[in-house]
């Protein structure tokens, strides 16, 4: 099996890893330079950034991540965001520790909020991890007006949420924006009328498959 190429933010874990192994092969012994071996096998698997092909047809909401749908109901966006009380679809799609954990751009769209919160690191499957959980959350503007939140959560070991984009910026769908490290959930939050067209327990390929269509 060929990996793809790590993503950045893996590389002071794989620098970290590779310092460790060579200590132990130099002056500690082979008792250390096998564990920082396997730990950097590890972050090479765990920080692969592949290629992905969004579907070319217009109007398309898509996976922001890999992972398992594990909840499809309404809720109200975060209020930091300031999209309003009205509940909307929200669709959160967990990450375990052997998903790829890059983040993508779910429409094409103008970031227009960006708001991080401090919070809890409860088990990111569970429905309460949308509220208390260390979370980023993004709000995009599509051309038409309507407006999209995706919202990145740390889980039982993510200690670290990072967003590679700033307010203005624009995105196309399947654009990389960021990355949260070891377990996490990402939540997206369609805009209000747009019923999503997948279900509890399907599996999602980031920037592939499709969450709802904006034209439906």
């Amino acid at each position: 099996m060929v990996l793809a190429p790590p993503h950045p933010a893996g590389k002071p874990f794989l620098i970290g890893g590779g310092i460790v192994a060579a200590l132990g092969l130099v002056w500690l012994g082979p008792w250390l330079f096998w564990p920082g071996i396997l730990f950097v096998a590890f972050c090479l698997y765990f920080f692969r950034d592949p290629e992905r092909v969004p579907p070319a047809k217009p109007g398309l909401v898509i996976a922001p991540a890999d992972g398992r749908v594990v909840s499809v109901t309404t809720a109200v966006p975060p209020e930091e965001l300031g999209l309003g009380p009205a509940p909307r679809m929200r669709v959160a799609i967990f990450l375990s520790v052997l998903d790829v954990h890059v983040n993508r751009s779910p429409v094409d769209g103008v970031v227009t909020r960006i708001a991080y919160r401090p919070g809890a690191f409860v088990n990111a499957s569970l429905d309460k991890a949308s509220e208390d959980n260390e979370r980023n959350a993004l709000a995009i503007k599509l051309a038409d007006g309507r407006s999209l939140a995706v919202v990145q959560i740390a889980g039982l070991i993510a200690r670290r949420i990072l967003c590679d984009v700033k307010e203005g910026d624009s995105l196309r769908a399947g654009d990389r924006f960021g990355i949260i490290r070891f377990g996490s959930r990402t939540d997206v939050y369609l805009p209000e009328g747009v019923r999503p067209l997948v279900l509890e327990g399907q599996t999602m390929i980031g920037g592939e498959t499709v969450l709802a269509d904006l034209r439906a």
